[in-house]
């Protein structure tokens, strides 16, 4: 059984296959993982603090490059790149803004700053969409079990554009992250509305088991 934990924001653990698996270490309390991935090196994503709570001497670390910046070692997976540890695979996947902009013609996370992640376990695929627009790459992106997407608005899309990226990957289930202080509601009428897709909305701290 694979359990799902939301820890707030962006962050969440995953528990399988005798394995803890941590996202984006930001909210939330953390003990050593046996896996830490963090999607980009902004600090709501990669929190010094919480990253040296999650990564021991045998935790594996994946993370851009720049997250190096807590300074602990890392493995960097580029779009497509895949890492297998144990019965565990991790691939990067493209997260990046196209119209969300810091100022005129500099995106929030530009294209090649940070990624999303598939985890596959247990014979299912997990993805986390990292901050992102609803880019065009996700058609690409198939066999879905589980999507944990971005729908706050502002640094990335809003419930109305998550909604579209959860019909276009189709997975079985989808839940709302980094939310900010919008309603998932919203998200979750569209795409049950138009599909047999399961939106289930969780609080900080609660467990969902696929």
């Amino acid at each position: 059984m694979l359990e799902l934990k939301w820890l707030g924001h962006a962050s969440w653990m995953i528990k399988s296959e005798g394995k803890t698996i941590y996202i984006d270490p930001y909210e939330g309390d953390y003990e050593k993982g046996d896996v830490v991935l963090a999607s980009h090196s902004h600090t709501d994503h990669c929190k010094q603090d919480k990253v040296k709570a999650a990564v021991g001497p045998t935790t594996t670390f994946i993370a851009p490059s720049d997250c190096s910046k807590v300074g602990l070692a890392l493995k960097s997976l580029k779009p497509g790149e895949k890492l297998k540890i144990g019965e565990v695979e991790i691939e990067a996947v493209e997260a990046y803004n196209f119209k969300r902009f810091r100022s005129p013609g500099v995106p929030f996370h530009p294209k090649g700053f940070g990624v999303g992640y598939l985890i596959k376990t247990e014979g299912k695929t997990v993805y986390h969409t990292g901050d992102t627009d609803l880019i065009p790459e996700m058609k690409e992106i198939k066999n879905v079990d589980v999507m944990l997407v971005a729908s706050g608005g502002t640094y990335t899309m809003d419930n109305d554009e998550a909604a579209e990226a959860v019909l276009l990957v189709k997975p079985k289930i989808a839940f709302p992250m980094h939310i900010w202080d919008t309603d998932p509601k919203i998200l979750k009428e569209k795409v049950e509305l138009n599909s047999s897709i399961k939106v289930i909305l969780i609080k900080p701290g609660e467990t969902y088991s696929i």
